[in-house]
Formats: C-alpha cells, structure tokens, sequence
C-alpha cells in the first residue's frame, strides 16, 4: 500500500511535460492496444467534434478502467485525469505509474485545496483536463446524480466541457473468439457560459444518446 500520497497531490505544470504525454503514447499505442485487441472490438467515433487547437474539460461516462485509455485515443490529445485517491493508496506501483499517466488524486468526499491547486496548474500547460462526473465506476447503464464540480472546474478555466460516451466494457471479456463491441464517441461541446442546470441536463443527455443509458431522475441536488 502507497502509504505517502501527498508527492502526488501537489503537482505543478512542469510535471504535465512531452515525458508525461510519451509515456501516455506508449501506453496508448503499444500496450493498450496489445491487450485490447485480442478481447474487444472498439469503435471511436465523433472525432470530428474535437478541436485539436482548443482545451476541453473532457468528461466521460465512466464504466472500466480501460476509460481513461481509450478517451486519450479517441482525443489524440495529451490529457490530465483527476482519480480517486483510493487508486494512488492500493499501492507505490500503481500511484507511480497512474501518476506518470498524468493523473493526480483526488478525494471524492470533499474539495481539498490541492486538488484545487493541481488543477490550476494543468490549466496552465496543453493538456485537456478530465474528470468523470460520475465520481466513480458505474456499470448499471443509468445516469443518476453526478458531481458538480464538473461545472465548477469547467466555469474556473473558461473551457467548454467535451461529454464521451462508452458503452459495451460494463463487464470484462477475457475470451479472445468473443470480443464484445466497445464504442466510446465524442460528443459536442457544452458551453461553460450556460447555467449548471442546463451543464448537466445536457451532459446527461448527450450521454444518454451516445450510450443508450437510462437517465435516472434523482430526488435530490446533484452531488
């Protein structure tokens, strides 16, 4: 177990650098590939929606941990990902490796102010930032109550939120003549300029159309 998680929680924009962004490469298109090959057969689509000059709050749906591989390829951008911390605390190996992925903890619970921070810095370099506005995996096909924060580090950096669908890895195949369809497709950009209200209703709806997932409406305030 990663006992010490406080080196990763405070990066800075340097460290969101080519080396990090080869090292997203390499994993890319060599060792995710390899792997997924054998076991699915994975659409991307709507690229045409991705301005390869402009910077996105890149916001998936979030059903494995293939997600963030597989929205870095259909982005063909360099991208930063806020995880939960739970990640970086299983142990050094994976917050090492995740860390050099370009991602960075995050408590699910609260806002922290390193968070905040971090975040401020990836805005400063090339590098979209992502963030799952489900706040973890959820593999029932519904959309229900998702974070705001989306909305908040959207309205913070003045870039337009990108939604990704996924659908079709809700459950992992390890049989190489199965090969289930997997299809993540790029949405079209929400305006950080619209009220949180209408971010999330459009951000669920997107999703929705672009996954074939319920919409769930929640009794609630959204998270």
């Amino acid at each position: 177990m990663a006992k010490d998680i406080e080196k990763y929680k405070n990066k800075k924009a340097k460290d969101f650098n080519i080396f990090t962004y080869l090292y997203q490469l390499y994993a890319r298109f060599i060792v995710f590939p390899l792997f997924t090959f054998l076991f699915y057969n994975i659409k991307y689509l709507g690229r045409k929606n991705v301005d390869l000059k402009q910077n996105y709050i890149v916001a998936p749906n979030h059903i494995s941990y293939l997600d963030v591989f597989m929205v870095a390829i259909v982005l063909r951008k360099p991208v930063a990902y806020m995880a939960k911390k739970e990640l970086f605390e299983s142990s050094e190996y994976v917050a090492r490796n995740i860390s050099r992925l370009g991602a960075f903890p995050v408590n699910r619970e609260k806002l922290e102010k390193c968070t905040l921070k971090t975040a401020r810095e990836v805005l400063k370099t090339k590098f979209d930032l992502c963030i799952f506005p489900q706040g973890g995996i959820r593999k029932n096909k519904k959309l229900e109550e998702i974070n705001t924060g989306l909305v908040f580090f959207a309205k913070m950096a003045k870039r337009d939120i990108l939604p990704i669908g996924i659908s079709g890895v809700e459950t992992y195949n390890w049989n190489i003549f199965k090969r289930p369809v997997v299809k993540i497709e790029v949405g079209t950009p929400i305006s950080y300029e619209k009220d949180e209200a209408e971010i999330i209703k459009e951000w669920k709806e997107q999703i929705a159309n672009l996954t074939g997932y319920e919409i769930v409406q929640s009794n609630s305030n959204e998270i």
